[in-house]
């Protein structure tokens, strides 16, 4: 089936060139990121459940996970939680299989519950899981009509909607995301004091890029003031040394502000008991947060869409937002590093995934010299990805790629 692949050359300056650049990212411990996790991790233990008992992934969308704050009274030395945040995973699935005696239920909430909690432990150490968070699951069956579309053929869209992705990642995308990765990984080993609830905010205006880090910090590892303050200084010294080592002998000037809504002269500071705002009225939904790239971009094309817990199979939510990114990057890869390439592709319900009504490739640059040449790499690249959506599907299902 036709494919309606439309590859166009934008003639006007990329993103990463123009005079203003914004980008942020939302930290693994914000809560939107939070619900984006668990509702991706609930996704992956349902599809690891169907494939066992049936050899293959059954229909759920799992992306309305909801996060109420709770209350807590840090300080200090350590404080206390008042009151545990509540984590609600709510979702569509395949509950039972087969009608009447031949029917066959399926355990997807305690599947779900078990899934959240794994996650909850694993990645924030400070935060116990009995008795500081209420996990709570209302999963149920799917609508007819969609588990109808669904069960037809393997790839029959579940939507009409798009998906959109870009490439390459600009020097600002790059530090907003690496400065991230580094407070919550390497830099936990050398500051246990800063907890997970990160938020990176970048902006680029010419040759000057100010990044704004807001850095939950950890009570107990913090005796008082002076502790908290030295904390902050020596925070600000690593991130502009990482920083620093991604902008190499790039011509921009680096500023870096760390928690600017400190006031020490009010004694206001950004402490936490857990490492996560969530523990003090922050609540958190997915599709809140980051794209399907990790980052949330202003200045380049975006979908609204939630990518974190919808099936892999089907939803064009997760499936074309992650394939445009794909396509995008081996897209860049061709053609000259300042080039900057757009991804959209739209679907019809009920429409075969590998078959849109749309997929637009723009090659965004003001040197038009080798576009025929591009134009011809990049309508191979779209096709050969839209041939081969159960590679999507493998990587999503495998945890080969990010969905926040």
């Amino acid at each position: 089936m036709a494919k309606n692949i439309y590859v166009e050359a934008i003639n006007e300056v990329p993103t990463p060139l123009g005079k203003v650049e914004l980008v942020e990212r939302k930290g693994i411990g914000h809560p939107d990121s939070v619900a984006d996790a668990l509702a991706e991790e609930v996704s992956k233990a349902l599809c690891r459940m169907y494939k066992k008992e049936f050899g293959t992934v059954l229909h759920h969308n799992t992306d309305e996970t909801q996060i109420v704050a709770g209350q807590s009274a840090p300080c200090f030395g350590g404080g206390v939680i008042i009151d545990p945040s509540y984590i609600l995973l709510v979702g569509r699935a395949t509950t039972h299989v087969g009608e009447g005696d031949d029917m066959k239920s399926l355990p997807c909430k305690p599947v779900a519950l078990r899934a959240a909690r794994n996650y909850m432990e694993k990645t924030f150490p400070n935060l116990d899981v009995d008795s500081e968070i209420i996990l709570d699951a209302r999963i149920g069956q799917g609508s007819d009509d969609l588990r109808g579309v669904y069960q037809t053929s393997k790839f029959l869209a579940n939507d009409t909607s798009f998906g959109v992705g870009y490439a390459p990642y600009s020097i600002t995308d790059m530090i907003t995301l690496k400065t991230e990765e580094y407070i919550n990984g390497k830099l936990k080993s050398e500051m246990k004091e800063t907890g997970q609830d990160v938020k990176v905010m970048a902006s680029r205006v010419d040759k000057e890029l100010t990044l704004t880090v807001a850095c939950a910090m950890i009570d107990k590892y913090i005796d008082d003031a002076e502790h908290y303050k030295s904390s902050i200084e020596q925070l600000k010294d690593r991130v502009t040394e990482n920083a620093l080592n991604i902008i190499g002998d790039a011509d921009l000037k680096f500023k870096l502000d760390v928690n600017t809504g400190d006031d020490y002269e009010r004694n206001v500071y950004y402490l936490t008991c857990t490492g996560l705002s969530q523990e003090m009225g922050d609540d958190g939904s997915v599709g809140r947060g980051n794209r399907a790239n990790g980052l949330i971009t202003p200045y380049r094309p975006m979908s609204m869409e939630a990518t974190s817990g919808k099936n892999p199979i089907t939803h064009i939510g997760k499936i074309y937002n992650i394939m445009s990114k794909l396509i995008a990057e081996d897209v860049a890869k061709k053609v000259s590093p300042e080039v900057e390439v757009r991804v959209r592709i739209l679907s019809q319900i009920g429409k075969p995934v590998s078959s849109p009504l749309n997929c637009s490739v723009q090659l965004v640059t003001d040197n038009t010299k080798d576009i025929g040449k591009w134009k011809l790499e990049a309508q191979e690249i779209a096709n050969d990805w839209l041939d081969n959506i159960d590679k999507v599907t493998d990587l999503i299902t495998s945890g080969k790629v990010r969905t926040f």
